[in-house]
């Protein structure tokens, strides 16, 4: 993308927070949402229940979308679900059973509720399951009338395959079929609902390119496609992974609190970035919190984390997640709200406290746990424990029937004997 400046509403959002990575139209995009509704949509598979942070920037792109008097769509891949997207995979992934992928569209579904309004007004949100119409092709009908519009040449150069292939790890002919039937979401989008624009990650480039190609060609008519930047802490790691998962959306796959957690233990270059993607704080309150140096950081991380959080679970929710961890890490109180783990009774009175670390999720292994007390990391009801062989005791319950475990500065839980 060459000019900087956009005259819609949309655009300007976009590059002033900082989704914008690359755009295949953009004066005529620019032109579109300026004089009119643009109906934008971004696919998610239904994979697992709950989608992850990772997929957060997409959902907050739809939100900015009808923020600023746009459509937003979103596309549930009940159909493509049953085919797995190559991107970024060296392996294929696992089928899931039809009744396996409704109930994760149901469980989903809640998520966008929270980002988006839905309704039947010209900007409230709509979601489809592209599996209305990806299912009723018939094979030979689908190769007919798409099939000539790609060829194998140009598939071999995306990055989805490309990269697959150079890493010398087989790609199912079912997947290499990924790309067709995303390109043909957005024909079918745009004939149905007027769909005009594609977003996703930058990873999905080649298909959201394909999509527009695609869309111009059979039917002459506009479409636009836009991507995010790969989204990177400022240490270089991959944005929302940690050492015990994937970051979900839903509190059924992770607490408020563990959510609150997450925000409030970003890097410090990280806070201003993640304030402007993930957040409704305005970029002038954005540049107070910015300008904070030395402890006060510490306040900027948790006014993301309050901010995140009330986004996704409620302010309710946000403010308790805040007074358990505030309570947990800065008086050592103990909270009903931090993260609890019922073990057996037999697991934990007289077990090593490395092996209950390890079981209550704290620490991947009993080796790393007893690194962690020999590093003076690993506390016992906020009691520094030096050796992880020391030997759990009945007495270290409390009155409320817990043991309060810490390992470092971010981490604690409640280990409930059963």
């Amino acid at each position: 993308m060459t000019d900087p400046t956009f005259k819609s509403d949309f655009l300007t959002t976009l590059q002033a927070r900082g989704y914008i990575h690359q755009i295949t139209h953009p004066a005529e995009l620019d032109a579109a949402a300026k004089d009119g509704i643009v109906s934008g949509y971004v696919g998610f598979d239904a994979t697992a229940p709950s989608l992850h942070v990772g997929n957060l920037i997409s959902v907050m792109m739809l939100r900015r979308l009808q923020q600023a008097g746009g459509r937003p769509v979103v596309i549930m891949g009940g159909g493509t679900t049953k085919v797995g997207d190559p991107t970024g995979k060296d392996a294929s992934r696992p089928q899931l059973t039809e009744e396996t992928i409704r109930s994760n569209i149901a469980t989903i579904r809640t998520v966008f509720e929270k980002f988006l309004t839905f309704g039947d007004g010209p900007t409230d949100a709509i979601l489809i399951d592209n599996d209305e119409w990806l299912s009723k092709y018939g094979y030979i009908e689908f190769l007919r009338d798409y099939g000539t519009h790609f060829t194998v040449n140009r598939m071999l150069a995306f990055d989805s395959v490309k990269l697959r292939l150079e890493r010398e790890q087989p790609m199912s002919f079912l997947e290499f079929n990924y790309m067709l039937m995303q390109s043909v979401d957005f024909l079918e989008l745009n004939r149905r609902q007027n769909v005009t624009l594609q977003m996703g990650g930058s990873d999905q480039w080649g298909n959201i390119v394909s999509g527009v190609d695609l869309v111009r060609r059979v039917d002459q008519k506009a479409a636009f496609g836009l991507t995010t930047p790969l989204l990177t802490t400022a240490s270089g790691g991959k944005m929302g992974k940690t050492a015990q998962g994937a970051v979900w959306l839903n509190a059924e796959q992770l607490s408020p609190y563990d959510y609150w957690q997450f925000w409030r233990n970003a890097e410090d270059g990280d806070v201003g970035r993640f304030m402007k993607l993930f957040t409704d704080l305005s970029l002038d309150e954005i540049a107070v919190w910015e300008a904070k140096q030395g402890a006060e950081i510490n306040e900027a991380k948790k006014a993301l984390a309050d901010a995140a959080t009330t986004m996704l679970h409620g302010s309710d929710e946000a403010a308790k997640a805040r007074a358990a961890a505030e309570g947990a890490f800065e008086r050592g109180t103990v909270s009903a709200d931090l993260p609890t783990v019922e073990l057996p009774s037999a697991e934990v009175i007289g077990a090593m406290i490395a092996a209950v670390t390890t079981k209550a999720g704290l620490t991947a292994s009993n080796g790393e746990a007893r690194r962690l007390a020999q590093g003076g990391g690993l506390r016992l009801n906020d009691e520094a424990i030096s050796d992880g062989a020391r030997l759990i005791e009945a007495g270290d319950v409390s009155a409320e029937g817990v043991i309060k475990l810490a390992a470092g500065k971010k981490k604690i839980v409640l280990v409930r004997p059963v």
